[in-house]
This record gives structure tokens, sequence and C-alpha cells, in this order.
């Protein structure tokens, strides 16, 4: 009889030589009874097991050391380090002491934005500035005016560079004006120029209030049934719709602007999104919405091209550019020279989706925020519609120029709720931003045009169109308090398009709509769409105006 035992891969073989004499078992010159022989093959086999198990135990003890211990001496190694360079770099900062390894509160900034960004304006209070540690990049915040003055008056290469989005150069590109400084920055923003001349602007008004007017028209429609409409959506696809007309005009099919919706809106879920960039992420489908998009205006360009050269008049903003690219062309040949830099269609293709960007969501912001802050202050809405009722339409530039209070409500909505509260820079190097401090190199800056805002202003917590009046003249005394349009050399191009779009559309809106909003638990707080919105993303019921 043969046992065979398999424990833990050690294969132990009991070898029993059993003879059967009839009687009995027989075992080597020793005969037992069954039973006594089962007992000391049972004995046996329990002492072998013990034996096994002592073995292996030994065994994994004794390798345990080299791999066990190791990983886990090297993870907690790693996570000191990460813990004492970021130490090293807050200083005397505050903000929080102990931070995860990688994520540090990047979970709370993804789930809670709002939250978030008070708790660092909070720390920011005394200093000015605080700091924090996301994804594995230190950062910090600054609260105090100045100090943004001086991050967006340092844009170059040995300060700071314009980044748009903490992860902006993946999402976007690298053909983007938002990432460039020095010459070939400044070089670029003139040849923009003509782009916002008061020709131009005059063209686009003509455009932006024939589309706005016919969303209004659809909006009273869609609310003649009674039931309450949320605006930021509305206000989103008007304003995708108005952009597209105004930026590539009539080189956009209807099938085109449907893909071209689809895109935009997937690309905005992905700002907002954890940077993962896997395929089915909302940020990997961001990156791949952006190079769609950009085909599309790609070839509006090249379309442009041609009937521009065909000595037809613009009819958008890129006839416009591609007016001046041509002549820029044709004088370099002139020259013998190349063909100036950002001239190819796909550069240009690159740098309307920067406008696009710029456009979209700020602009949709404000929008919301003007009727949310009108229906507040029933006062001002008076006074608006009362300057309205003294103008007819159609609507023009020099009528927009007219609308003096108007715009002075128009600019204390930026005041009061600037639609991107936050900038984001990377320090190029270590750069002394304050006598006590220096922010360390490839560090994530945030200046922050939202605290900006409450500085400085009498009763700034306030929403007070007056103070932009010719009499008090706050936009003028505290203009660098004023930072909706960014400063220095990245300031906003087109903000005399932004102005015009907003002070348009409160222009038609109040002397169209009858407007309501329905009460909804803390409908003012704060929410971020990326740009900011009220909690109940403007929850009104609208009817026809008599």
């Amino acid at each position: 009889m043969r046992a065979t035992f398999d424990l833990h891969s050690h294969v132990v073989e009991v070898k029993f030589q059993l003879f059967w004499d009839g009687e009995g078992l027989q075992r080597s010159n020793n005969t037992c009874s069954d039973l006594t022989t089962w007992r000391r093959v049972r004995r046996l086999v329990i002492d072998i097991e013990r034996r096994i198990h002592a073995d292996w135990l030994k065994q994994v003890a004794m390798e345990f050391p080299a791999w066990g211990v190791l990983v886990g001496c090297l993870l907690l190694g790693w996570i000191a380090v990460q813990q004492i360079k970021y130490l090293l770099k807050k200083q005397h900062l505050r903000g929080p002491f102990f931070i995860l390894p990688f994520l540090g509160t990047a979970l709370s900034l993804v789930w809670e934005p709002t939250k978030y960004w008070e708790k660092q304006a909070f720390f920011s209070q005394k200093t000015g500035i605080s700091c924090n540690y996301i994804f594995g990049r230190f950062t910090v915040f600054i609260r105090d005016s100045e100090i943004s003055q001086k991050v967006f008056a340092n844009v170059r290469p040995d300060a700071f560079q314009l980044i748009g989005h903490p992860f902006g150069s993946k999402l976007f590109g690298d053909i983007n004006l938002i990432f460039m400084y020095g010459d070939e920055h400044k070089d670029l923003r003139r040849r923009l120029a003509p782009l916002f001349t008061i020709k131009a602007l005059a063209t686009y008004v003509t455009i932006q209030e024939r589309t706005i007017r016919s969303h209004i028209e659809r909006w009273l429609m869609m609310a003649s049934n009674g039931s309450p409409l949320t605006l930021r959506v509305l206000c989103r696809d008007m304003n995708l719709e108005t952009s597209q007309n105004v930026f590539v005009g009539p080189y956009l099919t209807p099938e085109m602007k449907e893909q071209f919706t689809k895109d935009y809106n997937a690309f905005n879920m992905g700002v907002m999104a954890l940077p993962l960039d896997f395929p089915g992420c909302l940020y990997n489908k961001a990156k791949h919405a952006v190079r769609r998009l950009v085909a599309v205006l790609t070839e509006c360009a090249r379309q442009s091209r041609i009937r521009m050269n065909q000595g037809e008049e613009p009819e958008c903003l890129l006839d416009f550019w591609t007016k001046e690219i041509l002549r820029e062309i044709e004088e370099a040949e002139d020259a013998g020279l190349p063909a100036p830099p950002h001239t190819s269609e796909k550069e240009v293709g690159h740098h309307v989706f920067d406008f696009l960007f710029a456009a979209q969501d700020a602009s949709t912001s404000s929008l919301v925020w003007a009727v949310t802050l009108l229906d507040s202050h029933p006062k001002v809405l008076e006074k608006v519609r009362k300057e309205q009722s003294t103008l007819s339409s159609p609507l023009s530039l020099e009528k927009i120029r007219l609308m003096e209070y108007t715009q002075m409500v128009v600019r204390e909505v930026l005041r009061f709720r600037p639609p991107a509260t936050l900038v984001p820079h990377v320090a190029r190097v270590n750069f002394p931003i304050t006598e006590t401090y220096t922010i360390p190199k490839g560090t994530i800056v945030f200046p922050s045009v939202f605290d900006s805002s409450f500085q400085g202003f009498t009763d700034p917590h306030s929403f007070d169109p007056d103070r932009f009046s010719p009499e008090r003249q706050e936009d003028q005394r505290y203009k660098r308090n004023w930072l909706v349009f960014g400063a220095g050399p990245h300031q906003c191009l087109g903000q005399r398009y932004a102005v015009n779009h907003l002070t348009l559309f409160t222009s038609l809106f109040t002397s169209m709509v009858e407007f309501t909003r329905v009460p909804t638990p803390g409908q003012d707080e704060l929410v971020y769409t990326p740009t900011i919105a009220p909690k109940d993303h403007g929850f009104f019921l609208l009817s026809k105006r008599k």
C-alpha cells in the first residue's frame, strides 16, 4: 500500500510494505493489528504536516523581507519625501499640513469646487496667498489684487506662463494663443487687431442681434404652456450658435453645426472632469472632441480663403482675419520672404477655437447672472427698460453706445459675478512674489479674479450699477481690482465684443420678456460649470412682454 500526501507543494511519500497473510497485516518483520497500523500512519502524517508547515513558514519569513518589507519601506519613503517637499515649498503659507500622495486635495476640488476655493480664499485672508496640492502639483492661490497684477504683468519665459486650465496644454493642444508669450505673442495680437475694429464689431452686432432675437422668441414659445425654463442651458445653446455665426458665419452647414455642438459639449464636460486620459473617460473624450472641432474650423478657414480671394466682403470674424492673412502673404511674396507665421489654415483653425472657448462659457455665465440680478433688483430693471424704450430696432453699434445705464449694469454684473473666477498660470522659475515668499518653479498659480472684485470698491458685496457712473467712476478709481478681462500682455483681446454681447442680450431680453424666478433651496449659491452660475442655473417663468 502506498500513501502520497501533497502538502504546500512538498510531496511526501510514506511507503508501507504491507503483506496480507490471511489473518492480518504484516509490516516487514513486525505484524500489527489494522487499528494499530493506521494509528501509526495517522501520527506519522500529522508529524510530517507539522514539519512541512514549519518549514514553509520559515521560508516565507526568510523571503518576505526580500520584497514585502522593501516595497513597504520604499512606499513609506516616497510618501515621506512628497510630504517633506510639500512642506519645504509651503513654508509659512496657510494650507493643508498633511497631503495625500499624488492626489492631494484633488477629490474635494472635483466634488465640491465652490467650497474648495472658498477655503483657499479663507486661508489667504491675512497674507493674500495660500497653498495646496493637487495631482502631484504644488499650487498657490492668490487673493490679493496687487499680487494678482504682478502675475498678470509677468507672463514671460523667465516668470509665468498662462495655461488657462491646470492641464490645458494636453487638452487644447500646443498651437494655442493662451500659451504664447514674448515677441511671438505680441506680433500675433497685433495682427489680430483688425478682427475687433469698429467696422468688424458693427458687422458682429448685426449677427448677434439676429441670433439672440430668434432664440428669445423660441424660448417664449417653449414657455407658453406655463412651465419654467432653465436659462443656463438655453443661453449656452444660444451662445454657441452666436459664436458659430459670428466667428465662421456661412461656412458651417446645419449638419456640421449639430456635430459641432455635440463636440463642444463633450469638450466642456472634459474641462471639469478628472484628467484621466483613458478611452471612455470624459477627459479623453474632450481631447478627441477638440481635434474634431479644430478640423472643422480648419475646413472653414480653407473655404474663407477661397471666398476672400474672390474679393467678396467679410461676413464673419474668420473673413476679416483671412483678408488680413492674404494681404500679409502677398506682401511677403513681393518681398521674396516666406509666409508669416500663424497663417496656415490649421493654425487659423486652432486660434479660432481659442476665441470660441473664450467667448462661450464665460458669456453664458454672465447672461444668466444678468437676468438673475435684474430679477432681484426691480428698480435697476425698471431703469434699464426705461432706457431701452427710447431706442428702436434694429440695434447697432451706435445705439449700444447710447445705452449708458445698461452698460453700467453690464459692468456691475461682470464685477459682482465675474464668470471666470480663476486664471491659472505656471511658474517657469522660482519667482519672488512677495518680500517673504518665493513661488517655486513648476507651481500652478491661481490669481482669483473673483476675490479681487470685492476689494477696494464701495460696499463691494452690494449690486450697485451706479458705481460705474460718470459721477462716481469707481471703474477708474479701482481699475486694478476689476480684473474680469485680465491684465498685462494677455488681457482679453475681445473684451469689447463680450461687453457688446451682454449689452445686446440685456437690451433684447428686458424689452421682449417678462420673467419671474421660481424659488428653489439655495438658488443663489455658486456652482462651477466650469464658470460660475447660480445653483438653480436660472430657473425662470417667462412670458411675452406687452
